[in-house]
Parts: structure tokens; sequence; C-alpha cells
């Protein structure tokens, strides 16, 4: 559940278990070893100063798996001259924490050393949990370090947060990837020389990580394996290609990771990339996203990205939502598929947005004012008497269907809230409108 680490017993030289899987075996002992995150390596960054100058602070790591955030805290377990100690959130709780605590206490008063508390994913500790860190982490009786791949902002309570440090984390580029899986090529700590690996291999290594560097090492020892029992010191495509299975899709269906997919999705129709849209579908079909959830956002979109430039739009995403609920999943995202293409590459208007965000503007700022005497409603007792309805003409008896009438507020008289596009369908409503709005608003 917990475990320490002392400076002392873990300096360079410190022997690696062999069989420890080659993503530990590799993990870098120092900053310089640590590939990527240069925004947060740099000579007076907050990690150096708290790895080198030992300063009492906290940080919470953010960022997706695999991008060094136990790997940083492993860094500062051989550099720090404190006592390390570390906690999962999946099997620590507030007993747990407290003991730390008063273990910490300790060493401080009689030691004088002080102790940096590391809890890995971290957003899995209850606001209760949570909570129990606050006054040792305000006293700086231990300094925290905690990793999650979640949004902190949404996961970790603010009275916690603003006694942090937020570094995010950053995806590793394919260059980063690549220099990880080349120097476990030939570190003694990593497979020593023992396999070479083709150019197509690695490639297919780089994709396959997606900005992870221990799902590519993890990818590459597999691989490795594979070559070996084959009888060949040479890992190529191929016997790659059968040791290592699909990439796991990283999404989080409960950080922010959900709403960047969706969001990215949203965004891809709103632009008419239907390649990018239907990728951004994948994801979400492939992570087991809720696809009631897709279908509202498809809904949503085809009223506020597309609207009345292709009024069929609204109805196609209505009827994928209908068609899901009625097959259910996996088949159900091919009625998610179509309304997407047709969402994607429909004519795209937000003048429905436009007009209804600034209507309930105008509202919300007090410019509404009395119903107009003739719309007001004259079916009960006394409102004649009252002159409800008295000026009221009926559109149907005029041979157009239309009159002239004050229908808004006095207020909002001349005020235009919708005005279409020229794309799509909107182009003949854009030209009926403007005789519509002569005729209504003759004479006033």
């Amino acid at each position: 559940m917990s475990s320490l680490f002392d400076a002392p017993a873990a300096e360079e030289g410190a022997t690696v278990d062999p069989g420890a899987p080659l993503a530990v075996r590799m993990r870098p002992r120092s900053l310089d070893e640590v590939v990527g995150q240069e925004h947060l390596l740099g000579a007076r960054s907050p990690l150096r100063r708290l790895v080198e100058a030992d300063e009492p602070m906290s940080v919470v790591l953010y960022g997706p798996p695999g991008t060094g955030k136990t790997t940083l805290a492993h860094v500062i377990s051989l550099a720090t001259k404190r006592q390390f100690v570390q906690l999962s959130a999946l099997d620590a709780g507030v007993k747990e924490v407290r003991a730390v605590i008063q273990g910490a206490k300790r060493e401080l008063t009689y030691a004088g050393r002080r102790t940096v508390l590391f809890i890995d994913e971290v957003h899995r500790f209850s606001k209760t949990q949570q909570d129990s860190l606050l006054s040792a982490v305000e006293d700086r009786i231990v300094s925290l370090i905690a990793a999650t791949t979640e949004n902190p902002f949404f996961s970790v309570v603010s009275p916690l947060l603003s006694r942090s440090l937020v570094l995010a984390l950053q995806p590793l580029s394919d260059d980063d990837v690549r220099a990880v899986l080349r120097r476990s090529l030939t570190s003694d700590r990593g497979l020593d020389g023992a396999v070479t690996l083709t150019e197509e291999a690695e490639e297919h290594l780089v994709r396959v990580a997606g900005g992870d560097a221990r799902k590519a090492l993890t990818a590459l020892e597999s691989g490795a394996g594979a070559a070996r029992a084959m009888g060949t010191d040479v890992l190529d495509l191929a016997t790659l290609e059968t040791a290592v299975a699909q990439a796991a899709v990283r999404y989080d269906r409960q950080g922010d990771m959900h709403y960047d997919v969706a969001s990215a999705l949203i965004k891809s129709i709103r632009g008419s990339d239907v390649d990018a849209a239907l990728h951004y579908l994948a994801r979400m079909v492939e992570a087991g996203e809720d696809p009631r959830f897709i279908a509202r956002r498809l809904v949503i979109a085809a009223s506020e990205d597309i609207g009345m430039a292709d009024p069929t739009a609204l109805q196609t995403a209505v009827a994928a939502a209908e068609a899901v609920a009625f097959i259910g999943m996996p088949e159900g995202h091919f009625p998610l598929a179509q309304a997407v293409v047709h969402l994607a590459t429909a004519p795209k208007s937000n003048a429905l947005t436009v007009g209804i965000s600034e209507s309930i503007a105008d509202v919300r700022a007090g410019l509404a004012g009395p119903v107009p005497p003739g719309l007001r409603d004259a079916h009960y007792a006394g409102a004649k008497k009252l002159g409800h309805g008295r000026s009221y003409s009926y559109p149907h008896d005029a041979p157009d269907g239309i009159v002239p009438q004050q229908y808004p507020p006095d207020a909002l008289v001349g005020r235009d809230y919708y005005r279409p596009t020229s794309r799509g369908a909107e182009g003949p409503i854009a030209a009926r409108l403007g005789k519509l709005r002569a005729i209504v608003r003759r004479g006033r």
C-alpha cells in the first residue's frame, strides 16, 4: 500500500530486477534522462527546484498515461534528501494517509528530515480523503506529489489545488518515443543489444504508442520476446504485428478526455471535415461511450450549426437517436455514422443560434415589455372588456395570409434576430423573409 524510497538506498548504481517489465527497468534515474516535457524541465522550473534545490513545495502532475508522472516521482525519490513515501489511491484510505502524516511528523521532529508523499491516481481519492491532506500540505509536514490522468480542476478539491502547483504533462512526440525505444534497445538496463529493430517496425511502435512511452516499451518487449522465440535477433514488422495487439483507445468517459473528444467531434462537423468527424466518432464508439450521449450531441449540432440551411439534418439526427435506442450497439454505430456524415457535409448556418442567443440576451436585459393588446388572450370572460384581441387582424383572411401588424413588444419593434445566410435552404428563406418583414412591419 505504501513504500519508502530513501535516497541512499536507491542511488545511481543500484541494481535493477532483470525480471521487471522493460518500462520499469528503463525508468529514468535523473532529470537529464527524462525524455520530453521540456516545458517543465528548464533551469528555473518548479521540478528542477524541487529535485535539485530540495524546496518544500507540493505539485499535482496531470497528463495522459505514459507521459512520465510516475517517472518524475521516481526521479525525485532518487534525488531528494527527504523520506519518500508512495501511496496508491486505489487501495489507500484516510487511515493510511493519516499514518503517513504521523510518520512524517516524527521524522521531522526526531531526524530533521522532511517527507515527500507521492499519491498515484489521486483523482480516485474521495473529497474526505483529499481533505485529510490539507493541513499537512499547508504546514509543509509533507510535500505532496499527486499524479492524475484526469483534469485536476474537475477531480481534485479546490483547497488542495490552491496549495499545490498544477503541472500539465503533454503526450510525448514521435521523436520522444523514438528516443525512448532506441535507448531501450541498447541500454544494459533494457534489451542490451539483444534485438535490433527494423525501420518499419520502429515506425509501427511509434504509431501504436500514441505518445505513451509505457505502451511503446510494453509493445517492444512483447515483440522482442516473439523474435527471440523465433530464433532471430531482428524484430521486423511482421513479427511485431503478431505480438502486439491493437492499440487501446486513450479515452476516459469520466474525465476531460471525454469532453475533449466530444468537442472535437462537434467542431469537425461544424468545420465540414467529414473524415475527422468519423474518426472522433470511432474513438467514442470504441471506448464504449454511451451512444445516447453521442446522439444528443448530434441533435444539438443539427440545430446549432446547421439549422435552416438544411432542415433535414435535424430529422436525420433525431432518427439516428431513435435508431440507436431501438437496435442498440454495436450496430447502432451505423445510424450514428450516417448522421455524422449528413451533418458534416450539410451547408452550415448559425443563424438560429445567433437569433435565439440575442433574443435571450435582450430578455435578460429587461427588453420585454407588455404583449400588444391585439395579441393578448381574448377567450376568457371579461377579456374583451379589457380590449384584449380587439385590434387583432386574422392573417388567414388576407389574400397572401400576411397582414401588417405589430407582434413584438414596443421595445423590440424592428429588431431582427434571425438573419439567414445564403447557404443551402436558407438562401430562399432569406429572400422570402425580406418580403415578409416588409409586409408585417408596413406602416410602423
